[in-house]
């Protein structure tokens, strides 16, 4: 795969929009889901907005005590005793019911919420990729853990990339403490950092908050949803 442009996120329940413009960029994208679980972020849990202002809905999870290593996202299982799903749902439709979008999505939501999520990452993954399709993305979705690849930070990476016959390397602004260029450059892969500037869209409750779910733009926005991140029109919902 010469020439191929790669972006390496870990998976995240309903990212906000920065996540899809990665993904619209990537030939090959690949949910970074054999790294270890990191608690209060973005894993397992996302913003939205209500009447009474931006709210956390976040995926329980199991963490298991007393372990020796570190437990990998792939592995890390849903509460079942949790009444997360309705909940969330519950949340979604009070809050964005009378969004211009919503009863475009409206089945799919009550679709995804109504199954039994053992794992997070099936969940998570799963339902990016159901979005990015949403978003006319038509990268090529890969997981980590499919790939068997170990190290250190820089070299799994880098490990990932060459096996994926990759030549361009997208990353976020963040990536820029830790990142060896001189690795990367050995390897022939150029790196490119991300720069997250988006216009503001119609929103819900003032006032307008950049920071939450890609949910609250296809909800407000729905086909013209790509026009506040690459500027493109989308495709519908699973075609």
């Amino acid at each position: 795969m010469s020439g191929t442009t790669c972006v390496i996120l870990q998976p995240s329940y309903v990212p906000w929009r920065g996540y899809f413009d990665q993904s619209k960029r990537a030939d090959v994208f690949v949910f970074y889901d054999a790294v270890q679980y990191d608690k209060h972020r973005w894993r397992n849990r996302n913003r939205v907005k209500t009447p009474a202002g931006p709210r956390w809905l976040t995926v329980p999870v199991l963490h298991r005590g007393n372990v020796e290593r570190a437990i990998p996202i792939n592995e890390i299982r849903t509460d079942p005793h949790a009444d997360w799903r309705r909940k969330h749902l519950l949340t979604l439709e009070q809050s964005y019911g009378r969004a211009p979008y919503f009863d475009r999505y409206a089945p799919y939501l009550r679709e995804v919420y109504r199954r039994e999520w053992k794992l997070l990452a099936e969940l998570t993954i799963e339902t990016t990729i159901a979005l990015a399709r949403e978003l006319a993305i038509g990268a090529r979705f890969v997981r980590s853990s499919e790939l068997g690849i170990s190290g250190e930070r820089n070299e799994r990476l880098v490990g990932i990339l060459r096996s994926l016959g990759a030549t361009h390397y997208i990353t976020g602004p963040s990536a820029r403490s830790y990142m060896d260029g001189s690795l990367f450059a050995a390897a022939g892969i150029d790196v490119e950092y991300m720069s997250y500037h988006y216009s503001e869209y119609p929103q819900l409750y003032p006032p307008f908050d950049p920071q939450v779910s890609i949910l609250d733009l296809l909800f407000m926005t729905g086909p013209d949803a790509g026009r506040y991140i690459w500027g493109e029109r989308p495709g519908p919902l699973g075609r």
